[in-house]
């Protein structure tokens, strides 16, 4: 293998490190918005009921169609795709250190037999 094509463990190691805090940021603002949802419909039913609807379909029909419930909604959104963007490139760095694994216990292997 070239010097390129060589797995850089301490790069893969380093990379999982530093994306640690972030990684669960975005996790914690994703549950934290998921959970925040569900106090913001309450909240805009509770508005509708003072507006004057009086059923629980036509208070929740209200505050599924209030902006602030589509502005968190979407909020959620780009919360789980930091999370999810995150997780995966974790991943993929662990991949390559499971991958710099088999290398070096390959190359063990051939050095024995030798």
């Amino acid at each position: 293998m070239s010097d390129e094509s060589e797995i850089n463990i301490f790069r893969a190691l380093d990379f999982i490190r530093d994306n640690a805090a972030p990684y669960a940021n975005a996790k914690a603002q994703r549950v934290y918005l998921e959970n925040f949802r569900k106090s913001k419909k309450a909240l805009l039913m509770r508005d509708a009921e003072l507006r004057g609807h009086k059923t629980a379909a036509m208070q929740e029909r209200e505050a599924y169609a209030d902006p602030g419930y589509v502005e968190v909604l979407e909020a959620l959104q780009a919360a789980t795709e930091e999370e999810e963007r995150l997780r995966w490139m974790i991943v993929a760095a662990e991949a390559k250190i499971e991958a710099w694994r088999t290398i070096e216990a390959t190359k063990r292997a051939e050095a024995r037999n030798l």
